[in-house]
């Protein structure tokens, strides 16, 4: 799933942040129950907000927190039942919090493969916000998996519009479009932006442009001209623009030359790691993914450690592979890929 479904889909600080309004002691089942989530302990939240309720703390917090969990757990249609809840108990006043768990809602929908009830949520939401950029966004991918390509080319037209500077935004189109098959749309959705973007494009976002436009060469030259120290993402990408040349060499001392200033930055570690895996580097590989585990706070666990198991696998350590996936799904139980690995990894 493309990087801002999962912003809005996965659980991360607007979950915890939303709740921390709950109200000091009054709720503090909840509140211990949105911690749990953020710890990934599902089985936790779940008795928390079971006692939230036998506490009679506030329903329309805890049936989202209950949705939340059904999300991560990949019970979508409880998730439905349990967003739906949330909606019904409020006050018919519509405010941020309807909102919020509309764009839950919505996300339920779309997991549980009820493209049409997710679409008609989005309407929903720009009946009252029509400028509201991430719904036009999501109905938008929601129109692909309807086949409607048309409505879906709108949909991203408005958002665009609406923001036509957020070139992450139009990075994210890309990878919608490419993801249903439409690759060709979304390359040129991106040289439509360069062209029409003049001096209002930076060289950073022209060399992540011609990245994914798989134009290295001009990528690299964008990139190499763009002060290194001012973004980690900047490395990241001249990194990866070298690796699809084939100079992982390169590469690797690009990652390193910038975690060598600064540690915290996961996405490095993860794309060093990857850059050892395909020079069968595996015992470097581990480390620079454990290295990223380190890392207080990163978003990227769930990739780090799948890579981390991937790593055991290619050194034919079947043992600690196995173990470590078994672990893994315990916190990522939606992850149909690494099931199957599972299953691999049991006979070995």
């Amino acid at each position: 799933m493309i990087k801002k479904w999962k912003q809005l889909a996965l659980i991360g600080a607007l979950a915890v942040g939303l709740c921390t309004g709950c109200g000091g002691e009054k709720n503090e089942y909840t509140k211990a129950g949105m911690d749990s989530i953020a710890a990934l302990d599902y089985q936790t939240a779940m008795s928390d907000f079971e006692q939230a309720r036998a506490n009679e703390e506030d329903i329309r917090l805890i049936a989202r927190g209950e949705g939340i969990v059904h999300l991560a757990m990949t019970e979508y249609g409880a998730a439905v039942e349990s967003f739906t809840e949330a909606l019904n108990a409020g006050d018919g006043v519509v405010e941020d919090m309807d909102y919020d768990i509309n764009y839950y809602l919505a996300t339920a929908f779309y997991k549980n493969e009820q493209y049409q009830e997710a679409a008609e949520v989005y309407d929903a939401i720009l009946a009252l916000k029509p400028n509201e950029t991430d719904a036009w966004f999501f109905k938008g991918c929601t129109a692909l998996k309807l086949n409607d390509y048309e409505g879906a080319r709108a949909d991203f037209d408005k958002a665009i519009e609406l923001e036509p500077k957020n070139f992450d935004q139009i990075i994210e189109i890309y990878s919608a479009f490419s993801e249903e098959g439409y690759i060709d749309v979304g390359k040129e959705m991106l040289q439509n932006a360069i062209d029409q973007s003049g001096n209002a494009m930076s060289d950073y976002d022209k060399g992540r442009f011609y990245y994914f436009l798989g134009n290295y060469e001009e990528a690299k030259k964008a990139l190499d001209s763009v002060n290194k120290d001012e973004d980690p993402q900047i490395v990241l990408y001249l990194g990866k623009s070298y690796e699809e040349t084939g100079d992982y060499s390169y590469a690797i001392s690009v990652y390193q030359s910038y975690l060598e200033k600064d540690k915290s930055q996961v996405q490095l570690f993860n794309q060093m790691g990857l850059c050892q895996m395909k020079m069968e580097n595996y015992d470097e590989a581990l480390a620079a993914f454990q290295a990223g585990m380190q890392v207080e706070g990163n978003d990227m666990m769930q990739t780090l450690k799948f890579n981390e198991i991937v790593a055991y696998e290619y050194k034919h350590d079947f043992q600690s592979a196995a173990a470590l996936m078994s672990e893994y799904l315990k916190s990522y139980p939606d992850d149909q890929v690494a099931k199957r690995e599972y299953e691999f990894l049991k006979t070995r």
